[in-house]
């Protein structure tokens, strides 16, 4: 089990990236959160079997058409046992 915390940066706001973001989370499994942060990045939070976790941040490098993702920092944390993956209030 892994649990990452990552932010993108580059055009990933209006571009669909929270809801395509949820759809390939849904796709692979996993649980946790994104939302849009103010200063024009977008933070999640990703848990789930080690292979979902890395198919999910590879999709993250690369974003959604009609977006460029410039850069992505990821860090592990630890599990949180969470269910479900839902798009947050911006933060």
């Amino acid at each position: 089990m892994r649990r990452v915390h990552m932010r993108a940066e580059g055009e990933v706001q209006g571009v669909g990236y929270r809801y395509t973001m949820q759809h390939v989370a849904g796709s692979n499994g996993v649980s946790g959160w994104v939302r849009n942060l103010r200063d024009g990045r977008v933070e999640a939070e990703i848990e789930g079997e080690d292979a979902a976790v890395q198919a999910v941040l590879d999709w993250a490098a690369a974003g959604p058409r009609g977006g460029r993702v410039t850069a992505v920092d990821v860090r592990d944390i630890p599990p949180a046992g969470g269910t479900g993956f839902e798009i947050r209030r911006d933060g």
